[in-house]
């Protein structure tokens, strides 16, 4: 009998396998503690994200029947003590660079638009309860991580990410981040540092944020805009040259200055180094920026990284890097159907039938393998009116 895949089976063959040992040897996670391997560590962690089970007890049960169908995968259903001792252990790096092995293999598959490359960065919270007390040295209840996002609109998929205390600025993180030569980045007041501006500009980057009610331009420029348009005023000029009386402004380029109007009525100062390009134009970049504010409701809605397998920063890394591989095997099954569903339906089919053997395009659309109906001789409805 010819042996019909799994769901998980069909979604973990999307991942560059040829690549795994390579990097768990790197990061020396070859071997596990009693026989738990890397691979073993994977499948499980991958399991629970596309599962959306939270918690150690619920992912160990749900995955110990399925242990037949994880060993034809090279996985096995793990212990709970086993599982605790390896998400504790195990080096973070290692699911974080399988993260961005799949960036790159899904960078030649997932749609992408014809034009520069754009980078949204935005943080977010995660509450993570009162047993991360130990983590971060606090003494109070309330107690919190960020979670530190660069995201590319343009294939929906994060290229990077950090965790932090809640109590670190966006900034802060942001210096820590990789640049992207050339790319245009796009972010909010949280990253309100000149010094940080001035990185990006030497780097040969463009940058679209918002200007403080208290920073004015000076040797302003004033240029046309188009009448009717959201744009308000469209001005070039120079940053102040001093940050206070003891330190010189290090951004010392000319900028831009664009107004507009949101559909809301708000009026916002952008500031951005592009001088060339139509200022609906810059303001159709910030606008973008909402969707980094999507792709963390989605994720904390349908990944549900709202409760962690461990209360280790270690942990927490290594869930939220398969929590992101998750997704974006997800939206590498998303572009292989022959017909447009959305991300999130593609997420529930997956978890209510994750070991269920039948292609996922029969799962999405019930039509593909309905059995023809009978056919019928128009001969038969042909009955006599007399004898």
């Amino acid at each position: 009998m010819r042996h019909q895949p799994t769901l998980f089976e069909q979604i973990v063959e999307q991942f560059p396998w040829h690549r795994f040992d390579h990097h768990a040897r790197r990061h020396a996670a070859v071997r596990g503690q009693r026989g738990f391997t890397a691979r073993h560590h994977f499948l499980a962690l991958l399991g629970g994200a596309l599962g959306g089970q939270q918690g150690l007890r619920p992912l160990v049960t749900t995955l110990a029947p399925h242990n037949g169908a994880l060993r034809l995968l090279g996985g096995k259903a793990p212990a709970r003590s086993t599982l605790a001792d390896a998400t504790r252990t195990r080096p973070a790096e290692l699911f974080i660079d399988l993260l961005h092995e799949l960036i790159g293999h899904a960078n030649r598959t997932l749609r992408r638009a014809l034009r520069g490359v754009v980078r949204l960065i935005d943080a977010t919270h995660l509450g993570l309860g009162p047993r991360m007390r130990r983590w971060f040295g606090l003494h109070d209840g309330h107690v919190a991580a960020k979670l530190h996002v660069v995201f590319d609109p343009s294939a929906q998929k994060p290229v990077f990410f950090a965790v932090t205390p809640a109590r670190i600025n966006d900034i802060t993180a942001a210096k820590q981040m990789p640049i992207e030569p050339g790319a245009t980045y796009v972010f909010d007041l949280g990253y309100y540092d000149f010094a940080w501006w001035a990185k990006l500009l030497d780097a040969g980057c463009n940058f679209v944020t918002r200007l403080k009610s208290n920073t004015l331009l000076r040797d302003i420029e004033t240029h046309p805009v188009i009448p009717g348009s959201c744009v308000l005023s469209d001005q070039t000029g120079y940053l102040p040259k001093r940050l206070s009386s003891t330190r010189r402004n290090p951004f010392t380029e000319k900028g831009r200055e664009i107004t507009i109007r949101i559909d809301t009525g708000k009026v916002l100062r952008l500031f951005t180094n592009d001088l060339t390009s139509p200022a609906e134009q810059i303001a159709e970049l910030y606008k973008e920026r909402w969707q980094i504010e999507l792709f963390f409701k989605w994720i904390k809605q349908n990944l549900r990284i709202t409760r962690f397998l461990g209360c280790s920063d270690n942990a927490i890394r290594s869930q939220i890097a398969v929590a992101f591989i998750a997704y974006l095997l997800v939206r590498l099954i998303q572009q292989a159907q022959p017909t447009l569903h959305r991300a999130c339906s593609v997420l529930l089919i997956v978890r209510t039938h994750l070991f269920v053997r039948r292609p996922i395009a029969h799962l999405l659309d019930p039509s593909i393998d309905k059995p023809p109906g009978p056919t019928i001789s128009l001969t038969q409805l042909r009955f006599p009116l007399c004898n």
